[in-house]
């Protein structure tokens, strides 16, 4: 049975905080393999950049992490995509039915179970892998760097560089596109 850890998110853009994280999972936790799953549409109504770009970037994010790294687009591929995680699960495992599933949160999200759909169904198909966040306890993982992805698209929207806060990879996609620009 492949042990998986689900890192669901925005990804807008995936920056170098993410990008240790999922070292520190690979590397720390037992589980097999990390999988990214940019969130197709946030279930909020939060603005992103478009899927197949932040499913890109994620792919520059995670490349140096070789094999064991891989980015999902199983929301993209539900028939109707909403956003909720629960949803997301319940397609993994159809479609990996003999994979064990954890799913990534941070702390914070520990505080906010009621805002998330059937969060018990969730716990019982991954149960949470939890790293800290600053000013939240509960995490049994340490802090990935923080890096705000808020500060990363004001910089990018004025035209500047953000790279080291996201791999350089990730900065040649953006450029090349004219991703984040006011």
């Amino acid at each position: 049975m492949t042990r998986i850890a689900i890192f669901g998110g925005s990804f807008n853009p995936p920056h170098v905080g993410h990008q240790a994280l999922c070292l520190m999972l690979l590397e720390t936790c037992p589980i097999d393999e990390v999988w990214v799953v940019p969130t197709y549409r946030h279930y909020f109504g939060k603005e992103l950049v478009g899927y197949e770009d932040r499913a890109r970037m994620c792919e520059h994010l995670i490349a140096p992490l070789g094999a064991r790294a891989r980015v999902s687009r199983v929301e993209s591929e539900l028939s109707e995509p909403q956003g909720r995680m629960l949803d997301t699960l319940c397609g993994l495992r159809t479609r990996h039915p003999d994979s064990e599933f954890r799913l990534v949160i941070g702390a914070d999200i520990l505080l906010e179970t009621n805002c998330w759909h059937k969060w018990d169904a969730i716990e019982a198909l991954a149960p949470p892998l939890v790293f800290e966040r600053r000013g939240y306890e509960g995490g049994e993982l340490p802090a990935p760097p923080d890096v705000s992805s808020t500060k990363i698209r004001a910089r990018l929207a004025l035209g500047a560089s953000a790279v080291p806060w996201i791999p350089t990879s990730v900065q040649e996609h953006i450029d090349e596109l004219g991703l984040y620009r006011s």
